[in-house]
């Protein structure tokens, strides 16, 4: 799978959310702006799996012509899985 500009640049703005979080600790912020900022973070993460693994599922169903040992069960069922095993 290729991984465009657009997914790397959401895990870049994570990196940067966590990096302000471990900032906020060392400044003794509140708890529940940490909390805020952590549930942000999840959030941001779990929608870039699963953009990640829809990107994946398009591409296999474009391909699955060239995947004759996989049928598109198969294929929806193992992008169903990764969702599942992301929670």
């Amino acid at each position: 799978m290729d991984y465009n500009d657009q997914i790397k640049n959401r895990i870049k703005r994570i990196e940067g959310q966590l990096r302000g979080i471990l900032r906020m600790m060392e400044e003794n912020k509140d708890c529940k702006e940490v909390i805020t900022q952590l549930s942000a973070s999840r959030t941001a993460i779990d929608r870039t799996i699963g953009v990640i693994v829809s990107t994946n599922l398009v591409e296999c169903v474009q391909n699955a012509d060239n995947q004759a040992e996989k049928s598109m069960e198969g294929i929806v069922r193992e992008a169903v899985e990764l969702l599942v095993k992301s929670r």
